[in-house]
């Protein structure tokens, strides 16, 4: 099986994505910049130690785009900062799952493969201005693990810069293929493939449960379909090393319908 490193893309200007509520500025979603890669945030976090934006551990990384193993994989530090769409300030980097494994010396092989997972903390003033809904669809709902069963219905939101800000191009369907690494990720299909740009993006399930973050691009055996980390075995080690109150922002109602999110109805 060949794994690649779905990518950053290079920042540039874009439309700034709708807020889920008018007072709201930072959404799951939005694009986040680290050094001049671009990626995607995933869904919103808390604890009580602040307010935080999730996006994929190689969205600062400092390797190639075939560094997936985060054991061995080079990131920027911790304390990085990270420019948040919508944010009056930059977010601060204050967890990376492959600098914590590396630190930690973790040797389980999946573990080491598949969990990429990051926080951007915000500032006490953006903190205020979230809406944890997911854009087009809601959600989350809660937090699960992604299903195994082939076929099932995923959803997600994109926000690659590549689009050029075109957000209709953004909300996604798809469905799971296969499970991987002893349930830590899932191959999985949608209508389009993810994109530079959509790393870390966030995937929920048919009940509107955010079950995983955007990874990797498979180049064999399932050509052009993603990798999904899984979130919740991800939070589970973020809990177990330094973030133990750490949970999911749940978000309005759910409705998965892509015709609707695609049109803003």
């Amino acid at each position: 099986m060949k794994r690649f490193i779905l990518g950053c893309a290079a920042a540039f200007a874009v439309a700034a994505l709708a807020p889920a509520a008018a007072s709201a500025t930072v959404t799951p979603g939005v694009q986040t910049v680290t050094d001049g890669a671009q990626c995607t945030a995933n869904f919103i976090f808390r604890d009580a130690g602040g307010t935080y934006v999730g996006q994929a551990a190689h969205c600062s990384g400092t390797g190639a785009a075939t560094d997936t193993n985060g054991c061995d994989s080079g990131s920027l530090p911790i304390g990085t900062p990270v420019q948040v769409s919508g944010a009056s300030q930059s977010g601060t980097l204050v967890y990376n799952s492959w600098i914590t494994m590396q630190q930690s010396g973790e040797s389980d092989a999946d573990t080491c493969a598949f969990n990429d997972f990051a926080l951007v903390r915000l500032g006490a003033a953006d903190a205020a201005a979230v809406n944890p809904s997911v854009p087009g669809f809601g959600g989350p709902t809660g937090v699960a693990d992604p299903p195994s069963n082939a076929g099932a219905t995923v959803f997600t939101y994109g926000n690659s810069s590549l689009r050029g800000g075109v957000t209709k191009l953004s909300p996604k369907q798809g469905v799971v293929v296969q499970e991987q690494g002893s349930g830590w990720s899932r191959d999985v299909y949608t209508a389009t493939p993810g994109i530079p740009g959509d790393s870390g993006s966030g995937f929920l399930d048919a009940s509107g449960r955010a079950i995983g973050v955007l990874s990797t691009v498979q180049i064999a055996p399932l050509a052009a379909s993603n990798g999904v980390g899984n979130l919740n075995k991800e939070l589970a080690y973020a809990r177990a090393h330094g973030f133990g109150g750490l949970d999911v922002v749940t978000g309005g109602p759910f409705n998965g319908n892509l015709v609707n999110a695609i049109l803003g109805a």
